[in-house]
């Protein structure tokens, strides 16, 4: 399945003829970029195209320096998802080094990594 091309605005460095929304790795990426970036027309066909459990398991677990704050504050009150608050600041995007937040970000990984 094809990717519309307005989603090209929040995967706008990607080549979306070349994803899968069905792809795991592919489906975590886009729910990422819609939620931080995508407009009316894009939430309308993420919201017909994801599960929400797909939706909040990628809200649970966000990408490290992937997230805009206020879209992932929106977006895990709206969901009702929770946090560990070194997880949700390692999340945001900053172009300023934020040591403290990722050596506590790296500690908590490292106490908390699956076996």
């Amino acid at each position: 399945m094809a990717l519309p091309k307005f989603l090209q605005t929040c995967l706008w460095s990607y080549d979306i003829s070349k994803m899968d929304p069905h792809d795991s790795s592919d489906k975590e990426l886009i729910i990422q970029q819609v939620l931080n970036h995508g407009g009316s027309e894009a939430l309308k066909w993420f919201f017909k195209t994801y599960k929400r459990e797909d939706i909040v398991k990628v809200v649970k677990s966000p990408r490290r320096g992937m997230w805009l704050p206020r879209a992932l504050n929106y977006w895990t009150k709206v969901l009702e998802v929770k946090v560990p608050k070194v997880i949700y600041e390692a999340a945001l995007f900053s172009l300023h080094p934020r040591f403290d937040v990722m050596d506590k970000y790296f500690k908590y990984m490292e106490k908390h990594k699956k076996d």
